[in-house]
């Protein structure tokens, strides 16, 4: 509903509802009935009959908002020094992990203001402006955002802007080996129940993927990719090496029909002096390095999520040929969907326009 009901709520939220229900009033003088009204603007039957009663006892001064029940203990330029103290973070204020709690935040408004808010106090305003309970993201500590800033500025443009005959710009991100256990995804379940995913307990095969998103602007998004299943031989190596990339990227370029930029992170196999020397020794083929400890800048990294939160979530897996169809299944339903592939790199805030 976009008339959602709550309380707390800011001045400018309280003006947006002033005029919905003023806008209601106009359909009401239109002799419009109830049902017309709330599906043009996406409220409840209910509240349109209550705010009928209330114009035809007081027109529209009656559907005018009398402004908040109550103050509030902080005003909004307190709030405002709240956020900036919150964004510290914990560790700031004396707790020794990152996590904010209600009772947390109850302690920095008593030592910052001198404030004393009830537990539910608490719990409504955070909600009031904006904020939600949320599972954060990890980010490396030796992540130097500064590089990854200056990177954006600086080195992306570069990639993003079309030479004289380039084609798709492409990023590249091995997936680490996933094995025959499936990742664990969010299920209903009895209260109280935690419910339980029967896997194997024992296997040491598991299969890796190294994978290209491909864009150029104008043309359909594709995602090109190459599995490597690791068998028990202790001689087997655990992961794909540099001749693995030359010939992906060799299979891309003649895939796609074009030279091709090439922008993935810093995998010992991307560095090697094999791999620098085939990319010298090829024009059609521009390479870029992402900042260290940037996943968030690559756009391969929301493939690998829609992987996770696919059939492979909670399912049974038998055995490495099994995960590798179930892989290939996932895959070849991404490539068939560009918008996906599309939503892969809005993620990561990188942008491609044509000049």
């Amino acid at each position: 509903m976009r008339y959602s009901q709550g309380g707390g709520l800011t001045a400018e939220r309280r003006e947006l509802r002033e005029l919905v229900r003023l806008q209601v009033a106009a359909g009401f003088a239109r002799g419009e009935n109830n049902a017309v009204i709330a599906r043009g603007l996406r409220v409840s039957v209910r509240s349109v009959q209550r705010w009928r009663r209330a114009w035809s006892a007081e027109g529209r001064d009656g559907l005018r908002s009398q402004g908040p029940a109550s103050l509030p203990l902080l005003s909004e330029e307190q709030f405002a020094v709240l956020e900036c103290e919150l964004a510290k973070g914990p560790a700031e204020h004396g707790w020794s992990d990152q996590k904010w709690t209600l009772p947390r935040i109850k302690t920095v408004i008593g030592r910052r203001f001198d404030i004393s808010y009830t537990a539910k106090g608490v719990s409504v305003l955070p909600h009031r402006h904006g904020w939600s309970w949320q599972v954060p993201a990890r980010r490396a500590v030796e992540r130097d955002d500064a590089a990854v800033a200056v990177w954006v500025k600086d080195v992306w443009p570069q990639v993003k802007t079309p030479r004289g005959h380039s084609g798709p710009g492409s990023s590249s991100k091995t997936r680490p080996g996933s094995r025959v256990a499936p990742p664990a995804a969010r299920t209903w379940a009895p209260r109280g129940r935690t419910p339980i995913v029967r896997v194997r307990g024992r296997t040491t095969r598991r299969v890796s993927i190294a994978a290209l998103t491909c864009y150029l602007p104008g043309q359909r998004s594709r995602v090109i990719w190459r599995p490597y299943r690791h068998d028990r031989s202790r001689s087997d190596r655990k992961s794909f090496a540099w001749t693995d990339y030359r010939d992906l990227l060799i299979a891309a370029h003649h895939q796609l029909g074009a030279p091709i930029v090439v922008v993935w992170d810093n995998v010992n196999s991307h560095l090697t002096d094999g791999m620098r020397r085939f990319i010298a020794g090829h024009d059609w083929l521009s390479v870029y390095q992402l900042p260290a400890y940037a996943p968030d800048l690559n756009p391969v990294e929301g493939i690998w999520s829609l992987l996770r939160r696919g059939r492979l979530a909670n399912r049974i897996i038998t055995d490495s040929d099994d995960l590798l169809q179930i892989i290939r299944g996932d895959l070849h339903r991404v490539q068939y969907r560009p918008h996906l592939v599309d939503g892969c790199l809005t993620a990561t805030g990188l942008t491609l326009e044509r000049s």
